[in-house]
């Protein structure tokens, strides 16, 4: 029997390669996405990306999307009340299981497994182990378009922010950082790839160093017809 599963979506690279692992598991009964957003500024937490962004992806990929709003700033006990809410609602519309995009970070899977923990839902991680070397190769071999929205200064140049994530761009990452990104070193917005019905249409703006952490703002453009 197919596992009613709801997939968390940061509207980055993983989560998208996430969806395209999840829709050849025949186990799997993949309906819906689902995303944390800040209140204030319209935009998904850490990548930065607007709102109307987030929706016009949903629709590429042809899946409904769930917009769970934070305050900002969001204290933990905060978050978790929000996060609990929406649990709870997913169970009652019979979900059964959550899918992330996470690679290797144990605190991160252990923080996912407590927060559902009793609750009927189960934490599922569809790329978990997998070497990131080897994943952002075949990411990016197979098809898969993003840009990179948000990066830590501390750890990785500014000039890579707006960059297209292509192999060009994993080619002159520094040593030491993750090509994934898994570290928080940087951030992306998937746009294209076997992932997607229709490629989602934008254009990089300003880029600007707020809260720690360099942005660029992705700008909507006109959508072509219906078609690739």
């Amino acid at each position: 029997m197919r596992r009613k599963t709801l997939l968390s979506w940061s509207s980055g690279k993983d989560s998208a390669w996430a969806l395209h692992v999840l829709r050849q598991d025949p186990n799997v009964e993949l309906a819906g996405l689902f995303c944390t957003v800040n209140q204030v500024f319209e935009r998904v937490a850490m990548h930065g990306v607007r709102i109307e962004l987030l929706r016009q992806q949903a629709a590429a990929v042809g899946l409904p999307l769930s917009l769970i709003e934070i305050p900002y700033p969001c204290s933990n006990d905060a978050y978790a009340r929000v996060m609990d809410a929406f649990v709870r609602e997913a169970r009652g519309h019979g979900v059964e299981a959550f899918a992330f995009g996470d690679l290797f970070l144990e605190d991160v899977r252990r923080y996912r497994e407590q927060g559902l923990e009793g609750s009927g839902i189960t934490p599922v991680f569809p790329l978990w182990g997998l070497p990131t070397g080897d994943l952002a190769a075949t990411m990016v071999a197979g098809g898969l378009k993003a840009v990179i929205t948000c990066l830590d200064p501390a750890r990785l140049d500014r000039r890579f922010a707006g960059r297209a994530y292509d192999a060009s761009f994993l080619a002159e990452l520094p040593e030491g950082i993750d090509p994934c990104g898994e570290f928080g070193e940087f951030h992306s917005f998937a746009f294209d790839g076997p992932m997607f019905e229709r490629p989602v249409r934008v254009s990089v703006g300003e880029t600007v160093e707020r809260d720690g952490f360099v942005f660029s703002d992705l700008l909507p453009t006109p959508q072509a017809p219906h078609g690739r």
